[in-house]
């Protein structure tokens, strides 16, 4: 019988211990469940406190596609063969380039391209001479366009508003293969 009086009274304490546990459980959710709700209020405020994002206006593309004067055309400069030996192999590169330029500045473009036929090419040529063939086998040909455009402006000048005659150098082929294979 004494068995049986000690039995309740533990029976009791373990009640009390599991209540106990499932409180304290439950104030740590409630507690938890609190700081989400403060630190969530806090970033609205925060946020809403920076006043948003800015507006933005739409405007239009200030760029070459116009009428009239302003109006783009593409020229033919080059289509030939130029060959390169900096690998030591002497490679053949096919080649196409093209000037993109304003309507008002074609008539100056053509006189100056068939008086200076021969120094073009000459200048183009020594381009693909003495380019590195890491810069020929670029995706976009960046290399070579910057130093076809640095050389064109300097034999066709600048237009009378003071911009360059060639507003972009274009290179739609330049195929390259070993020319002694």
């Amino acid at each position: 019988m004494a068995d049986e009086e000690t039995k309740p009274e533990a029976t009791q304490e373990e009640g009390s211990e599991e209540s106990s546990k499932k409180g304290g459980s439950l104030k740590m959710i409630i507690i938890v469940a609190a700081m989400m709700i403060a630190e969530g209020a806090g970033v609205f405020f925060l946020v809403s406190s920076m006043g948003g994002p800015n507006a933005v206006e739409a405007s239009e593309l200030q760029g070459l596609e116009g009428t009239g004067e302003e109006a783009p055309v593409e020229i033919e400069l080059v289509k030939d063969r130029f060959q390169n030996m900096q690998t030591g192999r002497v490679w053949e590169w096919r080649v196409e380039i093209f000037l993109r330029v304003r309507v008002k500045n074609v008539k100056q473009i053509v006189a100056l391209q068939e008086r200076d036929v021969a120094t073009i090419k000459e200048g183009v040529a020594l381009i693909f001479r003495r380019a590195n063939h890491r810069h020929l086998l670029e995706p976009g040909l960046e290399t070579i366009t910057r130093q076809l455009t640095t050389y064109l402006n300097e034999i066709f000048g600048l237009d009378g508003d003071g911009l360059p005659l060639i507003d972009r150098v274009i290179i739609p082929e330049c195929k390259g293969f070993p020319a002694d294979a």
